[in-house]
Order: structure tokens, then sequence, then C-alpha cells
């Protein structure tokens, strides 16, 4: 028994190569390579000129945005910050401050599309994201797109739309994408969705399920 286990042993030696470190010159290239991609300080000044411009127009958005809003730095910077990043944005406060009009600037101020959707009850999720309709001249159906096609997209009062409707949401806002009937329809970038709620006002409300909540980088 012993000999077999000695003579399975070498079997399996035989059949795997022993591992082969690399050569001194091998390892000077390796290092010279890593080297060679670490940025040194004067490129890093290079990427940071590079960047002046877009901070420089930041600048100036916010600055024509203070002229008319009041305050909400914080919100504003925010905001922005999801925008150049594609994440979505669900604001939470009373009526009268200014949500509705932030997305309206925001839109004016990038030269972007923008739509507005107030949900209500009876809202149908075919209303958001749009249908197929027959052409009786073609003979065929087309789609009529719902307002969810826009660059900037603000929905008013989210949570009062029942959850088939809020469910219409989330796929065009983690996929960037419509599909209807199994055809797929993609958004036009950037696509940026500002949902508001009203935190106080809860008769007639549905709650908002997490996998909606997912959706959303900043809650303000």
């Amino acid at each position: 028994m012993k000999e077999f286990d000695e003579t399975h042993n070498e079997n399996q030696n035989q059949g795997q190569e022993e591992p082969t470190l690399p050569s001194f010159n091998e390892r000077e290239n390796i290092h010279t390579s890593q080297q060679e991609e670490i940025q040194s300080p004067s490129q890093w000044q290079q990427n940071r000129l590079e960047l002046q411009p877009v901070t420089t127009m930041v600048d100036n958005i916010k600055a024509e945005l203070h002229k008319v809003i009041i305050g909400q730095e914080d919100t504003i910077e925010l905001l922005m910050v999801a925008l150049f990043t594609g994440g979505h944005v669900l604001l939470e406060g009373v009526p009268g401050i200014a949500k509705t009009m932030i997305a309206k600037l925001l839109a004016q101020a990038f030269d972007l599309d923008f739509q507005r959707i107030q949900f209500t009850p009876d809202l149908m999720p075919t209303d958001v994201i749009g249908t197929n309709v027959f052409n009786m001249k073609a003979s065929e159906f087309s789609f009529n797109r719902g307002p969810i096609f826009a660059n900037i997209v603000l929905i008013d009062e989210i949570n009062r739309a029942p959850a088939k409707t809020q469910a219409a949401l989330f796929e065009v806002m983690e996929e960037y994408q419509v599909t209807v009937d199994g055809v797929r329809y993609p958004m036009d970038l950037p696509f940026f969705v500002i949902a508001t709620q009203n935190p106080i006002e809860q008769e007639g409300t549905y709650k908002l399920p997490e996998a909606q909540l997912d959706r959303f980088l900043f809650k303000l």
C-alpha cells in the first residue's frame, strides 16, 4: 500500500510543472511599467487644468441659479452632482420651497429637454412611459412616447401614484430604457429624474417600495 501511494504521488508530480519565477530583467521591466502607469505631479497638474473649463461652467451655472433661488446651496450642489454622475434625486419637502423651479432652471441652464409629470392615484403606467397606437394609414402600430422621454424629468408627488405606476419607473431609472411589447426604447442621455414628495401630508399617498428608493442617489 505504501509503494502504491509513493508511485501515485510520483505520477501526480510528473503531470505538474513547477512554477518559474521571473528573471531579474523581467522583474525590472514590470517595475518600470508600473512606474510609468503612476502619474507624475506634472500630469496631475495637466489633468487639473483640463477640468478648469468644467469647473468654471459649473460655477457660472450655480451663480445663475442663485439669482432666482435664495439659499439651498447644498440642494443645488447635490443636484448637480447627481446630474453629472447619472443618478437621480428624491426631494422631500413641503410645497412652496421652489422644488419645481430648481428643476426647470437646471434644464434651462444646461439647455436640456424638461418634462413634468404630476403623479395622481388614477395615473396609469402607459401615461408615463407611453403606449403603442394603431396607425390607420400605415396599418401598423407605432409607439407614442410618454413624458418620461426627456433629459430632466420632474415627478411631482411621486408617492400619490399606486405601486403599479411607480413600478413603471424601475427599468427606466436603472437601465435608461423603456420596454414596451418586447421592444426596447433607449433614453436620450443625460437622463435625470427629480422626484418630490410631501413628508407631512400622508392622506391619499402610497409608501415608496424599497426597490424604488434604491434608484435614487440622494434623498434631500
